[in-house]
């Protein structure tokens, strides 16, 4: 057996389409939907980042400020920013990208943004309303891993699914997710006595642990869908997963690839986030 791919560049374009409709109806109605990027230090990941998400907004017709800040800038005055953002009626989605510099407590920062412009979803709010199943927004990374299995037309119904990772940005509303489609779901993290039993079970499995082959070939059932979150480096410095694509490939009947899979997904939801937090405003 050879896996399909799910190809996250290709899902994504169709996403930012349908992106791009929902913005020129809302400026239709004279709203400019907005989404407000706070980037704080010089970390060379996070500019990489943060440039694609200008671009990709920019591509749909949705407006994106990137407001840059120094390393040294104060807690105080980036909460104080937030604020400000918060009471900006033409901003409709903030983004403060992550990790912040050592002396900001991340959390604080998170918790100062608007549960209704919280379009990455990290709000203590926006992760209760998922708890209990009420609307709010999602996390991007695990709402894209969702997306990406919808895109194969699997009825999670009744299916087993194990998520590796139990994070509060992927793994833990990627298992809520997966439980709102009545899936039965397995959590699985470094204390796991048997993960190999776990996921040998599954027939969807995600991996989201940060860690290079985490999943190989002999864990995963025959045809089982595996979802690769990870991004890591292999030995000659190219990017890899947390699955060992080329073998899991010879097993598994559909699987993501990295790159090119859940990173494009990522930043697409971004922008089904941000459309959304404009329709609410506009009612």
């Amino acid at each position: 057996m050879t896996a399909q791919i799910i190809d996250g560049n290709a899902l994504a374009k169709r996403v930012r389409a349908e992106v791009a409709g929902r913005t020129e109806a809302l400026k239709a109605r004279g709203i400019q939907p907005q989404l407000a990027i706070v980037l704080v230090g010089e970390d060379p990941a996070s500019q990489v980042y943060v440039k694609h998400k200008v671009a990709d907004s920019e591509q749909t017709g949705l407006k994106a400020t990137l407001e840059r800040y120094p390393a040294d800038m104060s807690e105080a005055d980036l909460l104080a920013r937030i604020h400000a953002l918060n009471d900006d009626a033409s901003v409709h989605g903030i983004l403060v990208q992550l990790p912040l510099p050592r002396h900001m407590d991340s959390a604080r920062v998170i918790e100062t943004i608007a549960p209704a412009k919280d379009v990455d979803g990290f709000h203590v709010a926006s992760a209760g309303a998922l708890m209990v199943g009420q609307p709010g927004f999602w996390p991007c990374t695990p709402y894209g891993c969702l997306k990406m299995i919808d895109s194969i037309g699997l009825d999670l119904r009744g299916k087993h699914a194990v998520v590796i990772g139990r994070s509060n940005i992927v793994g833990k509303p990627m298992a809520m997710m997966l439980l709102g489609r009545d899936a039965t779901v397995t959590i699985c993290h470094s204390r796991t006595a048997d993960l190999k039993a776990m996921t040998l079970q599954a027939d969807v499995v995600v991996a989201a642990v940060g860690k290079r082959n985490v999943l190989t070939k002999d864990m995963v059932k025959p045809g089982a869908v595996v979802i690769d979150v990870g991004m890591n480096r292999n030995d000659e410095g190219k990017l890899c997963g947390d699955v060992d694509f080329a073998g899991v490939s010879e097993v598994a009947g559909w699987i993501t690839p990295v790159p090119g899979g859940v990173g494009p997904m990522t930043r697409a939801m971004l922008l089904v986030n941000t459309i959304e937090a404009a329709e609410r405003t506009a009612g």
